[in-house]
Formats: structure tokens, C-alpha cells, sequence
């Protein structure tokens, strides 16, 4: 394996105190509610940071898969949007210091790029990672967003994770960067945000009130929400706008419910986020279930805008 530090190129400028938290929330195969991209965006426009690394995006970016954006005014084209993923420097509401990667998930050279992350850890000497992800589950909207927790910060585990599936499922970057840290007896939390399925393809607020949450449940950090509440209040009620009018929508969320209710309180009932057979609903199930009950398309059936929920 070539040398990883060769990903990267360090910004030699900007100071890191040693024994700050990492927060890493990277964009690529799955995103459901937005709630990955979502938290970037925040850290990005709502806290002020100084880029520590820059990572050589020819090397990783598969250009054909992902389009990078132009914008073409008329006859030509007058700017050009390249992927990005980076390390940066950033402090929370009252100052407190922290390191958070962010970007484009990588399409090449995962092992290559894991050991870059962890010699970056090593090398400012991260007291903890904690790692953001969000995945589509048949869970309601009216119920707050729940999380899996994983690594081996088992205090974290045991107080925050809803779900302990035994499963098979497609990795990410920072699945694999998990499993190395582990091996290392670094202080690892995964975080999954299940997010309710029906609700995957939108920007759903909420999902970014959880996963800073979470990262302050994980880090000590404080972030604002006050704006991201507002907007998550402004498209519930939205969502029961289109439930009032839709009982067959409105049928399949308080089916959810219970569910999730009788999950929560304990009963032996089977966990709402599996099928009749316990297991862990696929893609395309996901994908068929949302074809087969939601009756809410980006263009309403009555003439009035959709909102976009399928």
C-alpha cells in the first residue's frame, strides 16, 4: 500500500490542541432524511473552522459515478464545483475546540484512506471519534428519530441504542475506519440514524437535530438547534397537512406506531423495524413498500404541489 499520508495535504498554519473529539459525517451511498448532509452543511456555514487537511480528491472521487456541478451561464460555462473532503478546526457554541472530516464518502482506496484517518488521529492525538450515518426505516414521523449505536464506547451503546440487529449490510468509509479503531482501543461511537423510510428522499430536519444530539451525548458539545427545530416543526406539519388527507397514509403511519410503541414498551411483539420473518427489509422492499402505501408524489393527486415524499 502506497504511503497514506500521500492523500493528503496538511495545512501547516493551523495549530490543533492535542486531545480533541473527531466528528466525521461523510456524504455518499446512503443518506436517508439528508440527515449526513445536513450536519455538514451545518458545520460548515454555522461554525466557524480553519481547514487542517485537504484530501487529494483525483485520487478517491470517482468522477462518472458522482458528477461534480457546473453552472452554464448561456454560452459558457462560468463556475465549476469540485468535490471536497477535508479535515477541519472548529469550535462549538461556547468555544470548546473540536476536529470534524466531512465530504464526499471515498470510492477508491478505502484501506489506503482508513489508515490516512487514523494517522491523522494519531497525529493530533484524538481522544475520541464519533461518526455519523442515516439509513431508512419503517419507523413513524410522529415518534423521535432513534439510533444504533456502534464501536466500544459502551456506555453509548447501552444508554442510546434503540436497535442491536445481528445483520449483514453494505459498508462505508467510515465503517471500516470504525473496525480499525476498534482494533486499537481507540474510542469509537458509530451513530445510525433510522429515519423513517417514507421520508428517506427528503431533507428532514429532524434527522439533523438527532445527529447533533448525539454528538453532544458523545463529545460535550454544545450546537444550537433553535433554527433546525423550527424547520423540523415547519415540515411535520406539512407531513399531517397531507396525512389528514390521505387515509391510506395516514393507516400505514399508525401501524407504524404501534408497532413502534409496543417495541419500545418492551412487548415480546417483533421490532418495528423488520418484516414478518424478523428480518432487516432490503432496498427494494423498502423501495416497494413506498410504491405500494404512499400515496404522496412530488406532483399531488388533487393539483395542489406535492411534497415530495416519494
Amino acid at each position: 500500500m502506497r504511503d497514506p499520508e500521500g492523500l493528503y495535504e496538511l495545512n501547516h498554519d493551523v495549530v490543533v490542541p492535542a486531545g480533541l473529539p473527531l466528528i466525521a459525517a461523510l456524504t455518499g451511498f446512503a443518506d436517508a432524511g439528508s440527515g449526513v448532509s445536513q450536519l455538514s452543511e451545518y458545520f460548515i456555514d454555522s461554525v466557524d473552522h480553519r481547514v487542517v487537511a485537504t484530501f487529494d480528491t483525483d485520487e478517491l472521487f470517482d468522477y462518472r459515478a458522482r458528477r461534480p456541478i457546473i453552472q452554464f451561464d448561456q454560452d459558457h460555462v462560468s463556475d465549476y464545483t469540485p468535490a471536497r473532503l477535508a479535515l477541519y478546526l472548529g469550535a462549538d457554541e461556547v468555544g470548546q475546540p473540536f476536529l470534524f472530516l466531512t465530504g464526499f464518502e471515498p470510492d477508491f482506496q478505502w484501506e489506503r484512506f482508513s489508515s490516512a484517518v487514523i494517522g491523522l488521529i494519531d497525529r493530533f492525538a484524538v481522544k475520541t471519534t464519533t461518526w455519523m450515518h442515516a439509513i431508512p426505516m419503517p419507523t413513524p414521523h410522529t415518534r423521535p428519530i432513534g439510533v444504533t449505536v456502534s464501536g466500544n464506547r459502551v456506555e453509548l451503546i447501552d444508554s442510546m441504542s434503540i436497535w442491536k440487529p445481528t445483520t449483514q449490510a453494505p459498508a462505508t468509509a467510515l465503517h471500516l475506519v470504525e473496525f480499525r479503531l476498534q482494533k486499537l482501543d481507540h474510542p469509537t461511537a458509530g451513530f445510525v440514524l433510522l429515519v423513517p423510510h417514507y421520508l428517506a428522499d427528503t431533507e428532514y430536519p429532524d434527522a439533523a437535530v438527532t445527529a447533533l444530539e448525539s454528538i453532544g451525548a458523545a463529545t460535550g458539545l454544545i450546537f444550537p438547534t433553535d433554527r433546525l427545530r423550527e424547520e423540523g416543526r415547519e415540515f411535520i406539519a406539512k407531513i399531517d397537512e397531507q396525512l389528514a388527507s390521505n387515509q391510506e397514509l395516514a393507516r400505514l403511519v399508525s401501524t407504524l406506531e404501534e408497532r413502534h410503541d409496543s417495541y419500545m414498551a418492551g412487548n415480546p411483539l417483533r421490532s418495528p423495524l423488520t418484516d414478518e420473518a424478523g428480518e432487516l427489509p432490503s432496498a427494494d422492499e423498502i423501495a416497494a413498500e413506498l410504491e405500494n402505501f404512499l400515496a404522496i408524489r412530488r406532483d399531488g393527486e388533487d393539483g395542489r404541489p406535492g411534497f415530495g415524499l416519494a
